[in-house]
């Protein structure tokens, strides 16, 4: 079971209308091979999540995990309170159960969930500070460490859950007793406990771009900037057929993907409130349809786990009383009209009558190997399904694929200086077939340059020639003794996010935002790449209106081709209380206002007038409150809201 999702249950009355419906029966399109056979055909995976009371006992059960998906989860096996209800009294059998599982039928294991504030038992959640670090990071060193040598498990879901839906941090046990560092505690663990597996952090309702989405971009950028292990971002995706899609997911799946991580959809089903209807299921059908397309759409995105695959073992009609039906399969696993839909996004058009897979190639050889990348070849395949031999894919020692070549050599590129890589290949014909895994190769990449000096840290940098949208930073050059020489700097904003170089000790910014608190820092780099420390922060404010008492400093949070978020947007009182306050400022033409919180807005023409909730806007001397809000814009714009004034 997960945590309650997306919105609020429904009525009572809804469970009976539900409970006394007449299930329709769908008929499904004639199915020309298994999901995963397409999936991996498209180098993706199409995974399920798995019950092992139905896994041990129904024949039905097994016989569809096994054969449409090559990736599973295990729905609640690995789970804190299934795998360490006391204190290092640790349980295994439904956790080894899924791996075995998923071993026997050539299946990838994604891990799940390390550290959760549910289904987390008692005695954890009253640990002091001390103790319950210590209770987490022998948690994770024990059950990563369990499956490290396995190359079954390949990822995990390291942190869940930990925003609430307006990006501030969940006020969960774990947050109240251990701030938000657990966080990067929990990734560091994981990664000593196994360095070859993926690190996920997983979350719902971050589908689309808002405030909650961003606050995980923000921090996913972050900890990557303090070099925290984070690998991948799971969007969870409990999606309902009585509320919109978000069509903005595959722009949110690439925006991710641009920090560096792998995305991947982990959580997938799509509810349907009252009873099935043609319309319903067309509607789920096409929901289905478009989140396999968006992942299919994004190079980094590496498949979609659906949440169960049959409606008689789904945890909806349990959560959300009145809604129900939202998967592939019905109670008597017949194949739903969203089975189809899957099916037809993952089919690329591959012969479905080759079932021979072609033969294991050669033990890959590898040359021409440098700092970041080598050449791999090995002796080729055979194919005599029928459909013909494709290509290859590459794969490293944790069975996440790196490469594909359509010939039998490949060249590797972005590796890691003075690193050893085993990595093996399988080839692929035209059916989507794969070949056994060739002998695997052991390869070092060459050190990186000599120099590993970085040059000095940059002087405090200084703001002058302040407007509304720009300033010009200045700081004390850097020195470097390494020997490949000072290359140039990097401006940091407070968020860890890159917003200027400058071959100089000077930059000019642009595009800021008017009556903008912005908070800075530089970094040196050499020829080598090697970075200083961090210079000290200056935080300077673009110029811009205050009137009335009040003053408002707004804060461009994060920025995408279509949109961005400003947040916060912090209002401070004057000398004397108030029970109320309005913030104006201008939208340019063609931006539109598609989310708000902690105030409520209107919009005229091209003004907004944003107005205190209900719960803050009494505010005494001197004091502050915030809220913020999003905008989509045209792709080619990068302009953004300002003329802030306070009233």
């Amino acid at each position: 079971m997960r945590s309650l999702k997306w919105r609020s249950v429904a009525a009572a009355a809804l469970a009976l209308a539900s409970a006394a419906a007449t299930v329709l029966v769908a008929t499904p399109a004639s199915a020309d091979a298994a999901l995963r056979v397409h999936a991996q055909a498209r180098g993706k995976f199409i995974g399920t999540a798995l019950a092992t009371s139905p896994l041990a006992n129904e024949t039905a059960y097994r016989n569809i995990a096994q054969s449409e998906f090559n990736q599973v989860t295990a729905e609640n096996a690995m789970k804190w309170s299934d795998t360490e209800p006391n204190d290092n009294q640790y349980t295994f059998s439904g956790a080894d159960q899924i791996v075995n599982f998923a071993t026997a039928n050539n299946q990838q294991v994604h891990g799940h969930t390390l550290v959760w504030h549910s289904q987390t038992p008692g005695w954890v959640q009253n640990l002091s500070a001390t103790n319950m670090r210590t209770a987490m990071n022998d948690h994770i060193a024990t059950v990563v460490g369990r499956y490290a040598s396995n190359p079954t498990v390949v990822s995990w879901d390291v942190v869940n859950e930990v925003f609430e839906e307006n990006g501030s941090f969940r006020s969960s046990f774990w947050y109240n007793t251990l701030g938000s560092s657990f966080i990067a505690d929990a990734f560091r663990a994981a990664r000593a406990a196994d360095p070859d597996a993926r690190l996920c952090i997983n979350d719902y309702n971050v589908e689309g771009i808002n405030a909650k989405s961003t606050a995980m971009y923000n921090l996913v950028s972050q900890l990557r900037s303090q070099n925290v292990p984070v690998d991948c971002v799971g969007f969870q995706s409990h999606l309902s057929t009585q509320y919109g899609f978000p069509n903005d997911l595959q722009q949110n799946l690439q925006r991710f993907a641009n920090l560096g991580v792998q995305v991947r959809i982990t959580e997938l089903d799509v509810r349907i409130q009252g009873s099935r209807t043609s319309a319903k299921d067309a509607t789920q059908a096409t929901y289905y349809r478009n989140v396999v397309n968006a992942c299919l759409a994004v190079t980094a995105c590496a498949g979609v786990t659906i949440w169960g695959f049959t409606d008689k073992y789904s945890w909806v009609p349990d959560t959300f009383p009145g809604e129900g039906f939202a998967l592939l399969y019905d109670n008597n696993y017949s194949q739903k009209p969203s089975y189809t839909a899957v099916h037809d996004a993952l089919d690329d058009g591959t012969n479905p009558t080759d079932t021979t897979p072609p033969t294991t190639p050669g033990a890959p050889t590898a040359s021409g190997i440098t700092s970041s990348g080598a050449s791999l070849s090995w002796t080729a395949s055979t194919d005599s399904g029928g459909s013909g031999l494709a290509g290859y894919n590459v794969y490293n020692s944790s069975g996440t694929q790196i490469a594909t070549s359509t010939t039998n050599s490949a060249t590797l590129s972005g590796l890691s200086a003075s690193t050893a890589y085993t990595v093996y290949v399988r080839a692929r014909d035209g059916a989507g077939n794969l070949s056994s895994n060739s002998t695997s190769t052991t390869f070092t990449t060459t050190g990186g340059s000599s120099d590993t000096t970085a040059p000095t840290t940059p002087g405090t940098p200084a703001a002058s020639s302040i407007t509304s949208s720009g300033a010009t930073l200045s700081w004390t050059a850097s020195t470097d003794s390494g020997g490949s020489g000072l290359a140039g700097y990097n401006v940091y904003n407070s968020g860890g996010t890159q917003i200027a170089t400058s071959t100089t000790n000077s930059a000019t910014l642009t595009g800021l935002s008017a009556s903008t608190a912005y908070t800075v820092y530089v970094r040196a780099r050499d020829g080598a790449g090697n970075l200083s420390s961090n210079s000290a922060s200056v935080t300077f404010t673009t110029t811009g209106g205050s009137t009335g008492g009040c003053t408002v400093a707004a804060t461009l949070q994060t920025q995408w081709g279509g949109g961005y978020v400003v947040q916060p947007v912090t209002v401070t009182n004057g000398s004397s209380a108030r029970t109320s306050w309005a913030i104006t400022f201008t939208l340019p033409s063609g931006h539109t206002i598609v989310g708000s919180w902690n105030a409520v807005l209107t919009v005229s023409g091209n003004t907004v007038t944003a107005r205190n909730a209900a719960y803050n806007g009494n505010l005494g001397s001197g004091a502050s409150t915030t809220f913020g809000f999003q905008v989509a814009r045209p792709s080619s714009d990068t302009s953004t809201a300002s003329g802030y004034t306070c009233a």
